[in-house]
Order: C-alpha cells, then structure tokens, then sequence
C-alpha cells in the first residue's frame, strides 16, 4: 500500500469517527432536551405541598433542573471543544497530505460567511437554551424559597 493510499484511509477512518462523534453529541443533546420538558412539566404540574422542612416538590425539581441544564451546557461545550480541536486540527493536518482539502475549505468558507453575517452556530443556540432553561428553573426557585425566608424572617 502506497503511503498516499494509507493517508487517504486514515482520513476516511478518521472523518468517520468525526460523524459519529456529532451524531453521539446530537443524541446527548437529544437526551438533555427531552429530561428538561419532563422536569418542566413535572414543576409545572406540581402541587405546592411541603415535602420536607417547608421545601416543596416544586423547589426540589427546580434544584435538579438547573443540574441537568448545567451538565447539559458542560456537555455540548465539551463536545464542541472536541469537535473543534481533536477531530478537525487532525483532519486539517492530515489532509495536507492530500491532493486536496475538503474540511480546510470548507472550514475557510464558514470563517468568510461569518465575518460577513452575524449568525450562531447551531452549538451556539444548544448551550443557549441550555442557560435559557437553567434560567427557568433559577426563577422556579426563587419562587419556592423566598417566601420560606420571608417566612422565618418575618
């Protein structure tokens, strides 16, 4: 096998990987998604009994909402940052080797499209709705744990 042959495989192998790597973070993504719906409508639909010291239900799923919308953000950073570094700087130093360089211009296209234009990438509009259900949650809490400090206070 000519070292040309053997690069191009590598390559391939190695683009792969990359596919199923994002594939694997859509899934994550996925994942989180649908974990913060159940617990939103779970807080939504939540009586505001006391469960335990005078905290509700309420108050505790808001807790576990913000955790999960902290993973949630962590994750998609993390894969991105993988995304971007591992897989892509490798397949940029591999394609050197080629004739010619697909993700490099491809790469290069995006860079030129948003200098241009102001636009989020799809990464972008994750992690934000990520913060944007933390936020929810915050707020969910408050709500729950003011009135208790008031409580003791007054």
């Amino acid at each position: 096998m000519e070292d040309r042959d053997l690069v191009f495989q590598q390559y391939k192998l190695y683009s792969e990987q990359k596919e199923q790597f994002i594939s694997r973070s859509f899934a994550i993504n996925r994942f989180y998604l649908g974990v913060s719906i159940l617990l939103l409508v779970l807080t939504a639909f939540t009586k505001p009994a006391p469960l335990m010291y005078d905290v509700s239900l309420s108050a505790v799923l808001a807790i576990v909402g913000m955790c999960t919308s902290a993973l949630w953000w962590t994750n998609m950073d993390s894969y991105n940052m993988l995304i971007k570094i591992k897989f892509s700087k490798v397949l940029e130093e591999i394609e050197k080797q080629l004739p010619i360089q697909p993700y490099a211009e491809e790469y290069k296209g995006i860079q030129d499209f948003r200098t241009n234009k102001k636009m989020f990438l799809f990464s972008d509009i994750q992690k934000f709705f990520a913060v944007v259900v933390f936020i929810v949650f915050f707020i969910v809490l408050l709500e729950e744990i003011i009135p208790l400090i008031l409580k003791q206070v007054l």
